[in-house]
């Protein structure tokens, strides 16, 4: 195989801040090349690097050719002809990469037209067959839906198939199944691995998920402070493993921290009673009547102080407008949530002040929840508003830099942009702004999904910690089962807008009763699992 895609002794600085030091890969046709790493060890810069998408007062040095083209040498016009036609990508955050005031429908069909000039009806044909074949059929998914009608997830399968729609030569994929459940997935994945057969497309497989890549890569590169630290065949490098640096993604990987675990016996701190979530939905022509499509069927549960309750199911299932719901920020058809005892949300009850300063969220993507225009000092400090005395001066700045402290990042962070952070950091410094007037309820919505695996275990026992010392309660929200495993109570597992199956843990996880949450369990990817099923095939070759 020839290669597709190949950098040569690259180096990147950002305003004499070195970011890339001498990188070398190769991506060969037909090939998956797994790129891991830490959050901020250069993962994204060097797809960025790659794709020549790279910020004002970049510096680049090294040779970047794709089929032997050097592309540091080509005019922006020349690169905009390359991009979404022989290279795609397929960015981490989805919402950050669809435009909010199109369609989806006009985002996959505009890159169609534009690389393989056909005709506005041709190109929507087109759409419509590239967002089917990424598991957006038409009967749920028309093409004049917009990225907020859409599921974290959902939006997540339409970058993809605007990456895909003009079958690149090269295609990377930073994170693509970060906000994807285990279910989706295997999915997507199974579709990444159709496409570069298909095609003999190459694919750079950019992700901390090394059960992932253990299963989809050829071959893996670890990198580690803008550096490749170790490289290789995929079975011959987990058999190895000569770096330490690899030794401990590993480890960190198979096992994931449990916190301290308990029984939760305190008083009810809310109780949600029959609540149902309606969406309209746009008419399929002017004469035909309205739909609805019901997100959230008569939902019914209770938190208790002290103890953490997880929430799983498969994108678009209703998990994050139920919190969104007991947040207050969605309106109900029907039922009532109480807070302490009191009326918190209903049809026709808003949350007071006083009492959202006791709930607080995570949301599932970190660049989205911030104002980009403000220093971290300030984005971090917003739930200071909701005190009866915010605090000032000296005092302010402390619970800033003890907040960053407690989420691994460090003090001179306070003064940057959030655009300046990797994915990963963004997500650390949502979980510090909800942490920071230590509520009652703080709501976790995937909040560690787009951290890497060591970073990950660090914040799971934060928040164990948080919990055993203040008593915070958690509704933690997530398709990672493993994270849910380690860190919650009980666990609630949602289908189709319905809690289908609830309870202890540890139970729920070893005796399943219901088919949908086997399901769940047996689509969960598992490292020695990946790792035995590739020397499987290598051994039946």
């Amino acid at each position: 195989m020839s290669a597709s895609l190949s950098l040569s002794a690259v180096s990147l600085s950002i305003q004499g801040q070195p970011i890339l030091d001498h990188v070398d890969l190769e991506l060969k046709k037909g090939e998956v090349l797994g790129l891991v790493g830490e959050s901020g060890s250069g993962k994204s810069m060097t797809a960025l690097a790659a794709m020549q998408l790279l910020p004002q007062g970049a510096s680049l040095t090294g040779v970047i050719e794709l089929d032997g083209q050097d592309l540091t040498d080509l005019d922006e016009a020349a690169l905009c002809r390359l991009r979404g036609g022989a290279i795609g990508m397929i960015f981490q955050e989805p919402m950050t990469a669809l435009n909010p005031l199109q369609t989806i429908g006009h985002q996959v069909a505009e890159t169609i037209r534009i690389h393989r000039g056909v005709s506005r009806h041709q190109s929507a044909r087109l759409a419509r067959e590239v967002l089917n074949r990424v598991g957006l059929p038409e009967a749920h998914f028309a093409l004049d839906r917009y990225p907020h009608d859409l599921s974290g997830g959902q939006r997540q399968r339409v970058v993809i198939a605007i990456a895909i729609a003009c079958r690149p030569k090269v295609l990377i994929a930073d994170e693509p199944t970060t906000a994807l459940d285990v279910t989706t997935q295997a999915e997507i994945l199974a579709l990444l691995k159709h496409l570069v057969a298909e095609e003999q497309m190459g694919l750079l497989l950019i992700t901390h998920d090394l059960a992932v890549v253990a299963d989809m890569a050829d071959r893996i590169a670890i990198m580690k402070d803008g550096r490749i630290v170790e490289a290789g065949e995929t079975v011959a490098l987990f058999d190895t493993m000569r770096h330490p640096y690899t030794r401990r993604l590993f480890e960190a990987s198979r096992h994931v921290p449990r916190g301290e675990r308990r029984r939760a016996e305190g008083e009810p701190l809310l109780e949600a009673e029959g609540i149902v979530r309606d969406y309209r939905l746009p008419r399929r022509a002017f004469w035909h009547p309205r739909r609805t499509h019901r997100a959230v069927d008569h939902v019914s549960f209770t938190l208790r102080r002290g103890e953490n309750v997880g929430l799983v199911g498969e994108s678009g299932c209703g998990k994050s407008t139920l919190a969104r719901a007991v947040l207050g920020l969605e309106s109900l058809q029907e039922g009532r949530i109480t807070l302490l005892g009191s009326p918190f949300a209903g049809r026709d009850i808003l949350p007071e002040p006083a009492a959202r300063r006791d709930v607080q969220v995570v949301f599932q993507d970190p660049y989205g929840s911030f104002n980009p225009r403000h220093r971290v000092e300030r984005l971090i400090a917003e739930p200071f508003h909701l005190l009866d005395r915010p605090p000032h001066g000296a005092v302010r700045r402390a619970r800033i830099e003890r907040a960053l402290g407690e989420v691994g990042l460090a003090p001179a962070d306070a003064s940057k942009y959030i655009h300046e952070f990797s994915g990963g950091q963004r997500q650390r410094l949502a979980i510090a702004r909800a942490l920071i007037i230590e509520p009652a309820l703080i709501i976790l919505d995937e909040a560690v999904s787009a951290l890497d695996v060591s970073i990950r275990a660090q914040i799971l026992d934060l928040l164990a910690d948080l919990s055993e010392r203040l008593g915070v309660t958690y509704l933690f929200i997530s398709h990672d089962l493993s994270v849910v495993r380690a860190i919650t109570d009980r666990v609630m597992v949602m289908k189709d807008g319905s809690i289908v199956e609830e309870g202890e843990t540890d139970e729920v996880f070893a005796r399943p009763q219901h088919a949908y949450t086997q399901r769940l369990l047996a689509a969960t990817p598992l490292i020695d699992d990946a790792l035995a099923r590739r020397r499987d095939r290598t051994l039946s070759r």
